[in-house]
């Protein structure tokens, strides 16, 4: 069903379980995300607000929408391609972070068809939008399964070589949106390395064993059992914001590469993806100023987010993997986040 407000639309889908989801064109944005918890409660897990142009002022801008041209962080808003130097808008400190300020999160997405269990989201990205390269066609699909999975589908063409890393940004709460902290929520990601930074967040150019550091989550543990440990990555992070190198047994394969679990509710998240990598962010920049849904503030580290990517200023890192898209090329992925009580 799709209620138009113009130029916003709204979009439900359900299935038989009983998850409900609102979506709205702008930025392809998960608005609400209904999900029963291990009494039958329904939770709405995905932090944001009640209408969609609350999403254009607020001082968390990404907030359940999609991510793109570049997912993640380019350091100085710069990068070579074929000889050619391309300047892009900053918009974090001295870098460009997820596209730009006009980047796919504030657009407003063509709908080119939609039903009570999938939506097709279609956007033409010009050449030279916020400084990337090339005509780009983008397609995503969004489907609420009934094995109770949110699955999305990525794929793109360009005319001209350009970086791209789509990905999805959800800030989650297992326990409900601005129903406190996300610390005791319990965390496995399958992934033995990660990608340190900076203190800007860009990535130093190698990987490093997660063994014997706080960024070991190769077996669950809580969010806030390591998040204050005395760590120079967690003081330029503020906490966990990095991330993850998928230990993954085929490239391009689709593979389990998180699970989260919130034992007050009972809801357990398992995330699955094509992608190398998977930023995990534990809201450490979020400070009450957020005032979301019922007018709920939304707090310091009150929600998570696990980004499936390719991995933060690639198109400056030789040792990573690619994310140049080339014309006759087609750009194709898919990231799945899988709910059930446990």
């Amino acid at each position: 069903m799709i209620q138009e407000a113009n130029p916003y639309q709204i979009l439900t889908m359900s299935n038989s379980k009983g998850i409900e989801m609102t979506v709205t064109n702008l930025g392809a944005r998960v608005m609400t995300f209904l999900v029963p918890d291990k009494n039958g409660k329904k939770l709405d897990i995905v932090l944001g607000f009640d209408t969609p142009k609350e999403y254009l002022t607020s001082p968390e801008p990404f907030f359940g929408t999609a991510v793109g041209r570049y997912g993640n962080r380019i350091a100085k808003g710069k990068f070579e391609l074929d000889g050619q130097t391309y300047s892009l808008a900053l918009n974090n400190g001295p870098n460009s972070l997820h596209g730009g300020p006009g980047g796919f999160h504030n657009v407003i997405w063509f709908v080119e068809e939609a039903d009570n269990s999938h939506i097709v989201f279609t956007h033409f990205s010009e050449d030279g939008e916020e400084g990337f390269p090339g005509n780009l066609n983008v397609k995503m699909t969004y489907y609420l399964t009934e094995d109770n999975e949110f699955k999305i589908t990525y794929e793109a063409e360009t005319d001209k070589a350009t970086p791209i890393n789509l990905t999805h940004h959800s800030f989650f709460n297992l326990n409900g949106a601005g129903n406190g902290d996300i610390l005791g929520h319990e965390l496995q990601l399958i992934a033995n390395e990660y990608t340190p930074v900076d203190s800007t967040l860009i990535p130093l150019g190698s990987n490093e064993a997660v063994a014997g550091t706080p960024f070991d989550f190769t077996k669950a543990k809580t969010i806030g059992r390591d998040i204050n440990q005395e760590n120079q990555q967690i003081k330029f992070g503020g906490g966990f914001d990095h991330n993850w190198v998928l230990d993954k047994k085929e490239e391009g394969r689709l593979e389990l590469a998180a699970t989260a679990f919130c034992p007050e509710s009972g809801i357990e998240m398992e995330v699955f993806t094509t992608e190398p990598g998977i930023q995990f962010y534990a809201g450490n920049f979020l400070d009450g100023k957020a005032k979301g849904k019922n007018g709920v503030a939304y707090e310091y580290r009150s929600a998570f987010c696990l980004e499936t990517q390719h991995f933060p200023d690639s198109p400056n890192q030789p040792n990573f993997p690619s994310t140049i898209l080339r014309p006759g090329e087609k750009y194709e992925q898919t990231c799945i986040y899988k709910f059930g009580i446990k």
